[in-house]
């Protein structure tokens, strides 16, 4: 038996139907439209685009201020190793006004080890206005907010009191038994370190040279100065006749601080093959060269913030950092921030912490307005713009910070520093210096950027800390 089998017919392959010719063929007589390398890591860096840059012709840049006679306060670190491991760095306590200065590194350890550490729960009331001090506290985490008595005997809230801050050393220089000048109740829960005030006194009658630190210290505080805790100038004033008039001099600072220029530097390699061959449409070395220098800038912006030398987070005077009055950044506290300073010409913000603060104003129906700058619309809080920059660090506990900042020479404001002129300049303050060649053909280029940042006067700037940024719902 014989089977027929059917003619198997096949279809044509697509090559073979095709009647014209394919777009991948005709690619190789094409040119490729390209772009020029792309780089996510740009941002909009209005701190540099923002600031007003002096040129530093000798590389250090003196900032000579009338003396001043008010100890600035600090900030007390802590070491933390549990619930009920917590520890003093004895050195921070020089952070304290009055230890300000001192130099005995094992009495400070000493004074360190007397403290005990201290629960407290939201409510607990630590001082009372009125009541005798009988211990001075650290605050090692948690908030609290002080209170005075109004004109009319109503509690008035005066301000807020959180990590770090100290409660107590003020008591220093009045009568023989002190009294709280102020009542001190807790809004959180949260730890501190106390110091009995007897103690304290044992150890001033055991150390003389603390003693005698502590009494210079009373009596630079009874000092007449203006506010700013300046020496004051005797001027007369509103008098007739011809009266003996005050004789006076304003007096330097004998010990002002200097900045030197900072430096953020790469060496860049380009092998000789590709800078020779390899250069249409685009000039690989110029390309190389823009991303690098993108990458630098960024750098800078950081350090311009976060550097612990002159960045301007850690160099802020402690007396012109608030913290928020509830924890998110309401427009009550961003009018507390501009009180502080005449002439504020900028905020800068974590974009979280902008996108918080405009919830705030829509809780309450406000429309915190935008100003325009440089062709963009940013938006702005009684018309001080508020400029976004992603390199004011968030914490893991969701807090940032918002700078208000005053600018340039002429207002005593902040200034950023560079020198123009440079060897081999590319940019201003960044040059560009050829390297030489190497045995594997390989080029280099030193690039250089050189710059800080100096606060001519401490309320040039201000901070408002410990800034809630999660969005929680209502």
């Amino acid at each position: 038996m014989t089977i027929q089998q059917e003619p198997i017919t096949t279809e044509p392959h697509d090559e073979q139907r095709r009647l014209s010719l394919s777009t991948k063929a005709a690619r190789n007589l094409a040119t490729t439209t390209k772009t020029a390398p792309q780089m996510q890591g740009i941002t909009s860096r209005w701190l540099l685009r923002m600031l007003p840059w002096t040129n530093v012709s000798g590389g250090t840049y003196r900032v000579n201020r009338r003396l001043s006679l008010a100890v600035g306060r600090g900030r007390v670190s802590f070491i933390q190793n549990g619930a009920d491991d917590v520890r003093i760095v004895p050195e921070t306590l020089r952070e304290v006004p009055v230890l300000r200065g001192f130099e005995d590194d094992e009495l400070l350890a000493e004074l360190a080890s007397k403290f005990t550490v201290r629960d407290f729960r939201e409510g607990d009331v630590l001082t009372e206005a009125g009541t005798p001090v009988e211990e001075a506290y650290l605050i090692a985490h948690g908030r609290l907010n002080k209170y005075g008595t109004g004109k009319y005997g109503t509690e008035e809230l005066l301000g807020v009191i959180a990590d770090g801050d100290q409660i107590g050393e003020e008591a220093l220089g009045q009568h023989a038994d002190p009294l709280w000048l102020h009542t001190v109740k807790a809004t959180t829960s949260g730890t501190l370190m106390a110091l009995s005030w007897r103690a304290f006194q044992d150890l001033l009658t055991r150390n003389q040279a603390l003693a005698d630190h502590i009494e210079r210290y009373v009596v630079n505080s009874r000092r007449p100065t203006n506010r700013r805790g300046e020496a004051n100038v005797e001027v007369a004033a509103g008098h007739s006749g011809e009266p003996t008039l005050p004789g006076t001099f304003v007096d330097y600072d004998l010990d002002p601080r200097e900045y030197e220029l900072s430096v953020v530097q790469t060496v860049l390699r380009v092998h000789s093959r590709v800078a020779d061959l390899y250069n249409d449409p685009m000039n690989q070395l110029e390309q190389q060269l823009r991303l690098t220098i993108e990458e630098m800038r960024e750098r800078q912006e950081w350090e311009l913030l976060n550097s612990r030398e002159f960045g301007l987070l850690h160099n802020t005077a402690y007396d012109q950092r608030i913290n928020t009055w509830s924890g998110p950044p309401t427009p009550d506290d961003l009018d507390d921030l501009l009180s502080m300073r005449r002439k504020t010409r900028m905020l800068l913000a974590h974009p979280k912490a902008i996108a918080a603060f405009l919830r705030e104003c829509n809780k309450r129906g406000l429309n915190p307005g935008s100003t325009l700058v440089e062709g963009h619309e940013v938006p702005a809080w009684r018309g001080v713009p508020i400029f976004p920059c992603g390199k004011i660090p968030v914490t893991d506990s969701h807090t940032s910070s918002i700078v208000a900042l005053r600018t340039g020479e002429e207002d005593q404001g902040v200034v950023g520093l560079h020198q123009v002129g440079i060897p081999e300049e590319y940019e201003p303050g960044l040059n560009v210096r050829f390297m030489g060649i190497n045995e594997q053909a390989i080029i280099s280029y030193l690039v250089s950027a050189y710059y800080s940042t100096a606060i001519l006067v401490p309320d040039a700037i201000g901070i408002l800390e410990n800034v809630d940024v999660a969005a929680r719902r209502s």
